[in-house]
């Protein structure tokens, strides 16, 4: 069986890369950073969700010889200059309080009119292997920011999120509503083929 290491240990997103890789790359094996021995993971550093992705995937194939992916990803919002970006996991402080940061978010938004609530999910997926080429997609999700915190499926800031063409936030939508529009789904399916035809599948 093929098998590629996920840098994360986000079971949710392993479970999102195991549901669209499985019909693209059959016989693949998606591995967690639970799966593998423990190695120092980069900071994320950089000032891109490109950078921090490729950051992480470097790391993953030097620490474990894997074909590797990993992802970085955020919410940017229009009013507040496309923040918090790359620090959306850390926005309240670097406890990478899920619910802090929404409640953060929130506060900073209170007096911004509807209108001008335009927000965007962003994910940034690298894919790397030894000696060759990185491959990196972009996957954007387009939405507004919500004034309430709705709903209890995903994670991170789906729950103050509405995306566009929706009234109901991306933690009110089914498994299968979210992956068909969201900015992960639509990179891990960009990388997909990439990675089918790099393993040979």
């Amino acid at each position: 069986m093929t098998k590629v290491l996920l840098a994360s240990n986000n079971q949710k997103k392993l479970d999102e890369l195991r549901r669209i890789l499985a019909p693209i790359v059959p016989g693949i094996e998606v591995l967690g950073l639970a799966d593998v021995a423990p190695y120092p993971e980069p900071a994320e550093t950089e000032p891109t969700f490109e950078g921090n992705a490729l950051l992480k995937a470097r790391a993953a194939v030097a620490a474990t010889g894997l074909p590797s992916i990993a992802d970085d990803s955020g919410i940017c919002v229009e009013a507040l200059n496309g923040m918090p970006g790359v620090l959306s996991a850390r926005w309240s402080g670097p406890a990478k309080d899920n619910h802090a940061n929404n409640v953060l978010l929130l506060g900073q938004l209170e007096d911004v009119p509807d209108e001008r609530r335009g927000a965007s999910f962003v994910a940034a997926v690298a894919f790397c292997r030894p000696g060759a080429q990185d491959e990196i997609v972009v996957g954007e999700m387009p939405g507004s920011v919500g004034r309430e915190l709705r709903g209890s499926n995903g994670f991170g800031y789906d729950v103050l999120f509405v995306a566009e063409g929706y009234d109901r936030t991306t933690a009110e939508l089914s498994v299968e509503e979210k992956d068909a529009i969201s900015h992960r789904g639509k990179a891990l399916r960009a990388i997909a083929p990439i990675v089918a035809k790099a393993l040979g599948a």
